[in-house]
């Protein structure tokens, strides 16, 4: 695969660097110079959630897992990583992970599930990682941790991590094609209305687990997600937006009507664009279609930009059941990366990147800001910004301290740099060897069938065998 032109990230060494670049290609990313490290430091602020006061602004994204038991149970591994989170010193866990409310709706064989089976183990695992954290920071009573519940219906590979089998929302035009759908992978209404009672049975057992809520994922082209964009689906759950939003209203309903006590959160892809595919060089280009392009939920219908009409309307409609914290996201790991999370290098199976990677930076941070103005008093978790490297923290605190959005949320670069909250928290001078470069390994190793994990920074995954046969198949591409 060809190498891109645009400059990266660590080689910009000063704020000054840092800040030509971004007004060389008018990229409107702001940040502080300097990082305040005392007691009213932006990141450093608490935040009152109800009753519940979260320490500070950092959070930690929930991800995908591929290293659990074949049951969906936390293996050493997956514990090893959420042991991580515990000493990262943020305060909002935000999901922990990416849990599957049912075996069909696994992304892959090896991803958490919440069941009778595993919840005690699930349960045992978040005990440790909060003593951890107690341990290491002298209290947990400002840390707020969640689980998310998600059914990955068109990516699910329930089976085999070779074979997909999907169930999608509707039939799409494009995303047919691209994963080789057809109309016998959509769902019917009466399968909804199983999905929707195993996520409510998952979040009964994630409260029995100790979970202070849970998040109910919409976003990245996943089942409640895609039925967001339904709109030429049949039925109850497609067409009119009351109907693109039953599944998650039926959701929410079942959750406050079992167990009223567990806080209920939403990850959102605030808007998409078309589905992207390799063109010349290849460089990503979208997927050829003629005329208006409905099925982007927040799009604006040219697939290329975003209208937040009905974002809105969502946010409304989950404030209106008594939701207040959304984690935002755009797009999908699936079908359009370079926009849902910016990276200098693609993954084994992905595209260069069409833009500039901090044009997509900068369009999440820009998109939050302007939901955050519309809701004031709903919390809102950034992402995205792993892409900033040396530069996250700063770009962070500018974030949080000018009201663009309450959360800074890291995912990949926790993986790599846990204690980068902490560093940047106590003014220590972040280390650059495990700062997260956007590799993608993480992704291109569990693509390729292997656990997921930064095995060019982080030394425990160098030493593993899959980190030889990564290796051997990357020199192949």
């Amino acid at each position: 695969m060809k190498k891109n032109n645009y400059r990266k990230i660590s080689i910009l060494k000063t704020a000054a660097d840092f800040a030509a670049y971004c007004d060389t290609l008018d990229i409107p990313i702001k940040f502080d110079a300097t990082m305040q490290t005392d007691a009213k430091a932006p990141l450093a602020e608490s935040y009152k959630l109800r009753s519940k006061t979260i320490g500070n602004r950092w959070a930690i994204l929930p991800m995908e897992g591929w290293d659990c038991t074949p049951e969906g149970a936390p293996s050493e591994l997956t514990e090893r990583r959420w042991l991580r989170f515990g000493i990262s010193g943020a305060k909002l866990l935000f999901g922990c992970e990416a849990a599957a409310v049912m075996p069909e709706g696994r992304s892959n064989t090896r991803q958490m599930m919440m069941n009778e089976t595993t919840v005690d183990a699930i349960g045992a695992l978040r005990q440790k990682m909060v003593d951890l954290h107690a341990a290491k920071f002298s209290t947990a009573d400002d840390l707020y941790v969640g689980l998310q519940l998600t059914h990955s219906g068109r990516y699910s590979h329930p089976h085999d991590d070779k074979i997909l089998e999907s169930r999608t929302a509707y039939a799409h035009p494009l995303l047919d094609k691209k994963f080789g759908n057809d109309q016998h992978n959509v769902v019917t209404d009466e399968e909804i209305t199983g999905i929707i009672a195993h996520f409510i049975t998952a979040a009964k057992l994630s409260y029995q687990a100790g979970f202070d809520f849970v998040d109910i994922k919409h976003a990245h082209g996943y089942l409640g997600h895609e039925l967001l964009s339904a709109v030429d689906r049949p039925g109850s759950y497609g067409g009119s937006f009351a109907n693109r939003t039953r599944f998650f209203r039926e959701i929410v309903a079942g959750i406050k009507r079992e167990v009223p006590e567990l806080d209920i959160a939403v990850r959102l892809s605030l808007f998409d664009f078309f589905p992207f595919e390799k063109g010349e060089g290849n460089i990503g280009q979208p997927m050829a279609f003629e005329g208006e392009y409905r099925y982007a939920f927040g799009g604006d219908g040219t697939g290329l930009g975003y209208d937040l009409s009905e974002t809105v309307k969502f946010i409304e409609l989950a404030r209106s059941l008594g939701i207040e914290m959304i984690c935002t996201t755009v797009g999908s790991p699936y079908y359009n990366p370079h926009i849902q999370r910016p990276a200098y290098y693609p993954v084994s199976d992905g595209y260069l990147p069409p833009e500039d990677p901090l044009l997509g930076v900068a369009r999440q941070i820009k998109c939050v800001g302007e939901i955050k103005r519309r809701f004031p008093d709903v919390a809102f978790i950034g992402s995205g910004y792993t892409y900033l490297q040396e530069w996250l923290p700063n770009v962070a605190q500018y974030a949080v301290a000018n009201g663009m959005t309450d959360f800074v949320g890291i995912g990949r670069m926790v993986l790599s740099y846990p204690e980068i909250c902490t560093d940047s928290l106590t003014g220590k001078t972040l280390d650059r060897r495990h700062i997260c470069r956007t590799f993608g390994d993480c992704t291109t190793a569990p693509r390729n069938g292997l656990i997921s994990g930064c095995y060019p920074l982080d030394e425990h995954y160098k030493q593993l065998t899959e980190a030889l046969l990564l290796k051997q198949l990357k020199s192949k591409k």
